[in-house]
């Protein structure tokens, strides 16, 4: 009975290695495909490039962000010329994103997922009886990788399509190369516009104002025969001036030049605009004087030739000087008077630190952040140091992150890889070259010093970003299997030893 019990459980301990037996078997007579244990792991694109919709998505992603040198990266540009690759790289990869974003029946999500396969199509067009395609083909690299890629081929045809799919209705009948060629951005067809645009401002302004003044000095002669109407003559030059950029600017909305050069051109418009108001403001100055001087001439003829030309210099200097203060000001230049600090500024002033509530002729008040009031005197608070913290752009983000000295040097490689991946990941950083360097070997640690610029202004903003940094970094340090270090210190005890008592 014993025998036979032993039999059955040593039956039963057999059971699960013979069936795994007969599925390994039938595994292979199947040729089921078997995963080698010594097999590495397939290589992931960091450009996500592995399949034709996680391609379009990252460049599309990387055209909405303007790094359209990263665009480029997502075309097929061995047909060009090395020389020729990084310079117009990013203009085609800028033009394929207009392409893509013109077309309202083109869907990225319905693009294939697969990883497999040589050639997907992406869109499609019709030009003169004929499609034009867009596809992507699948490329191998010389590190083995295969991506994804616009091919050559759509590479070519991408300044034809970014014709046809123009939102202006003049490109589309236009030669390629006056569309193709662009200077900050901009195409050479819309510099040729703009340049003809002017000299028609121009010729149309003084045609208007000569106009106007022939059809205008005969009614004002009927209305005031008496009056001498020679002096608007002088009113034409300002007028003509302010018709011209007036025109100009009503003109540009339909070349539409690129937002590079729109400012430029809106900055010369504004100054132009501000000399013709100023100057017909000095014209309609010296009318005024005239008149009083042509007045006053026959009953105070000192004070007409004296005190009148001097009064018209002075009005003359003030118009012109508010005009400047007014143009630097939409300039977006700060005109007022340079203060290091404004009512309402956080700052820290000596060794204590608040928000300005008042700045008096003789003292500033600031609100401290223990509530209370603190008054301090000008001839004081001038011969302090201050900081205002209302006065930066951006925020430093800064330590020096210590991890156990038995950690090996493969494990701080991969750390640092881990952290700079971090700070480059996120989009609120502004970081060096090298954000995250081996610092050295300290006493107790080795020593590794990280440093970027969290683009915010707000210091609540800027501690959630720098609490989510520092619990990444925390999973770096754990996912490179070390630890942070702490300080050690050998404790030695002595104890006294004596005999043992009878």
């Amino acid at each position: 009975m014993v025998a036979r019990k032993s039999k059955m459980e040593a039956m039963r301990s057999l059971t699960p290695k013979i069936l795994a037996a007969m599925y390994l078997s039938l595994g292979l007579l199947l040729g089921a495909p078997q995963q080698s244990a010594h097999e590495p792991p397939k290589m992931k694109d960091p450009l996500n490039r592995d399949s034709p919709q996680s391609s379009v998505f990252a460049i599309l992603e990387a055209n909405r962000s303007h790094d359209y040198a990263r665009a480029a990266k997502y075309l097929n540009l061995r047909k060009l010329p090395p020389a020729r690759r990084w310079k117009d790289g990013p203009d085609l990869a800028r033009q394929l994103g207009l392409i893509l974003n013109r077309d309202y029946q083109f869907d990225v999500v319905e693009l294939s997922r697969d990883t497999d396969g040589q050639q997907e199509r992406v869109d499609s067009f019709s030009a003169g009886g004929q499609t034009q395609d867009l596809d992507l083909e699948r490329v191998t690299l010389r590190n083995k990788l295969s991506v994804w890629l616009f091919s050559s081929n759509s590479v070519d045809r991408i300044p034809k399509l970014a014709q046809i799919t123009s939102d202006s209705p003049v490109e589309k009948y236009l030669p390629t190369p006056l569309v193709a060629w662009t200077f900050l951005d901009t195409a050479l067809w819309r510099w040729i516009a703009l340049l003809l645009l002017a000299v028609l401002a121009a010729a149309l302004s003084r045609l208007l104002c000569r106009l106007a003044l022939c059809l205008l000095r005969p009614v004002l002669k009927r209305i005031w025969p008496q009056a001498d109407w020679s002096g608007l003559d002088g009113f034409v030059a300002p007028l003509q001036l302010l018709l011209a950029a007036a025109a100009f600017r009503a003109g540009m909305e339909w070349i539409d030049p690129s937002a590079l050069v729109r400012p430029f051109l809106e900055r010369g418009l504004l100054l132009l605009f501000a000399l013709g108001f100023a100057w017909l403001c000095m014209r309609m100055v010296d009318v005024i004087i005239l008149r009083l001087n042509s007045f006053l001439r026959s009953k105070h003829r000192s004070f007409s030739y004296s005190v009148l030309p001097l009064a018209s210099r002075v009005v003359k200097i003030t118009i012109f000087l508010l005009t400047i203060a007014a143009l630097l000001s939409s300039w977006g230049y700060n005109t007022t008077t340079n203060r290091p600090v404004a009512v309402g500024e956080f700052c820290k002033f000596g060794d204590r630190m608040g928000t300005v509530e008042d700045i008096g002729l003789r003292s500033t008040r600031i609100g401290t952040l223990d509530r209370t009031l603190v008054t301090v005197p000008n001839g004081q608070f001038s011969s302090m140091t201050l900081e205002n913290f209302d006065r930066r752009d951006k925020m430093l983000f800064h330590f020096m992150l210590n991890i156990r000295r038995d950690t090996k040097p493969d494990q701080v490689r991969a750390l640092l890889t881990s952290i700079t991946k971090i700070l480059a990941e996120n989009p609120k950083l502004e970081s060096a070259a090298l954000p995250v360097h081996f610092n050295g070997v300290g006493t107790y640690s080795l020593d590794l010093e990280i440093s970027a610029y969290v683009l915010t202004k707000d210091g609540d903003e800027f501690m959630r970003i720098r609490q989510d940094l520092y619990l990444r970094i925390l999973d770096a340090v754990e996912a490179a299997g070390t630890a942070l270090a702490l300080p050690t210190q050998a404790n030695i005890s002595y104890s006294a030893v004596t005999e043992p008592r009878p």
